[in-house]
């Protein structure tokens, strides 16, 4: 029998493997780089060590920014107000690639190393099913045998391997939109986060004394360049994660409600995908009109929804694509933000779509409603409130 596992070359997957090899399946490893900072040659080297028959490295990294974070960003999707969704917008991706493989090698099976208190099963999962059907199995080791980090460890001590990464005090996730850390102190919300867990961002008392100033060009909702060059979006995610990160900006500490019912602690750093959507809501409030601003939040918030719940296979979220596509056809312009020791602040914009006239705000010409329209205004204006108060005798 032959199974693809999905391989990040960390402490479980790697054990997984070998769990896999005792079962006698031929075991296909296949890891998905969407921005990661690790060594994947090592980690291919290490997966034919354990006796993998084939590995797979797939660079993703530019269909993650161009197919997924524009999404993202046009969406201006923060799950709860505060998760830029990195690790959710990349399981899907990483899912997709995976049976693409399986596929081609015949397997019966697909293997990820999601717990069963996490949100991936449920990403991997659901995605998977779409495109392989229920022909092909989906084994979860660590859900089904409740593997702990512990019994990873022993399982590669057993076979004669070192096991990566045992001495580590946190799990982390990384890709090109986002930093997650778990575990270890971060485990209890009542204390703060060290330094040492923080890796793109310099705490804001030690960042520079002059300010960051950045000039974000986007088009139809897009980002396109920085500081007037045009750089396609990959670039501009990894640019500004350096220079923002650098001043201090772009870490998150909130209690996130899981989908599996829990609430869990999590701690993020997100320099460019924060900057980013920071930029693209205040551009959006230049030229949308009220009513569009209002509904836009709206679309936003049930896109983040079910990234985050693992949903990418509901056909809600087409729908929502289009409508969002269609509102970012007018979200052109260019943003400048200043970055200091872990601020940002939006200090100008300008669009063509631009709802904004100083010649009808300028207080000292230009239009002015009559006495009478104004007064006529608010009298209709306030017309429901005033009646419904005075009847209830509030």
């Amino acid at each position: 029998m032959r199974v693809v596992l999905a391989y990040s070359g960390g402490l479980d997957t790697s054990a997984i493997l070998l769990l896999l090899k005792e079962k006698g399946y031929e075991v296909i490893t296949v890891t998905v780089d969407v921005g990661q900072e690790d060594d994947l040659a090592g980690v291919e080297e290490r997966a034919y060590k354990l006796g993998a028959s084939k590995h797979y490295t797939i660079n993703a990294t530019r269909e993650f920014a161009e197919k997924y974070i524009s999404k993202a960003i046009k969406a201006n999707a923060l799950y709860e107000d505060k998760y830029p969704l990195g690790t959710a917008l990349a399981r899907p991706l990483i899912a997709e690639k995976i049976a693409e493989i399986a596929k081609k090698e015949g397997a019966d099976a697909v293997a990820h190393g999601c717990t069963s208190k996490g949100n991936d099963q449920v990403r991997f999962d659901l995605v998977l099913r779409y495109h392989l059907g229920d022909d092909v199995k989906i084994i979860a080791p660590v859900r089904e045998l409740g593997l702990t980090r512990a019994a990873s460890a022993n399982i590669l001590q057993r076979h004669g391997f070192e096991p990566p990464g045992v001495h580590k005090k946190y799990s982390v996730d990384e890709n090109l939109w986002s930093r997650s850390i778990e575990g270890g102190v971060l485990d209890d919300p009542a204390t703060p986060p060290p330094e040492e867990v923080f890796a793109w961002t310099v705490p804001p008392e030690k960042a520079p004394d002059e300010p960051l100033v950045l000039k974000i060009g986007f088009s139809k909702g897009v980002p396109i360049s920085i500081n007037n060059e045009k750089m396609d979006l990959e670039k501009i995610v990894r640019l500004l994660n350096r220079l923002v990160g650098l001043h201090g900006y772009g870490r998150i500490d909130h209690i996130e409600n899981r989908v599996v019912g829990l609430k869990s602690r999590e701690v993020y750093e997100a320099p460019a995908a924060l900057t980013l959507i920071e930029a693209h809501r205040d551009l959006e409030k230049l030229v949308y009109t009220p009513r569009e601003l209002r509904f836009k939040k709206i679309l936003d918030q049930e896109w983040s929804d079910l990234v985050y719940q693992g949903l990418w296979i509901e056909p809600l979220r087409l729908v929502i694509e289009k409508a969002v596509d269609e509102l970012n056809k007018w979200v052109s312009g260019e943003v400048v933000v200043k970055v200091y020791k872990g601020l940002l602040t939006v200090i100008a914009r300008s669009s063509e779509y631009s709802g904004y006239s100083k010649d009808l705000i300028d207080y000292d010409k230009g239009w002015y409603p009559s006495a009478e329209e104004a007064e006529g205004f608010i009298k209709i204006w306030g017309m429901h409130s005033l009646v419904a108060t005075r009847s209830r005798n509030l």
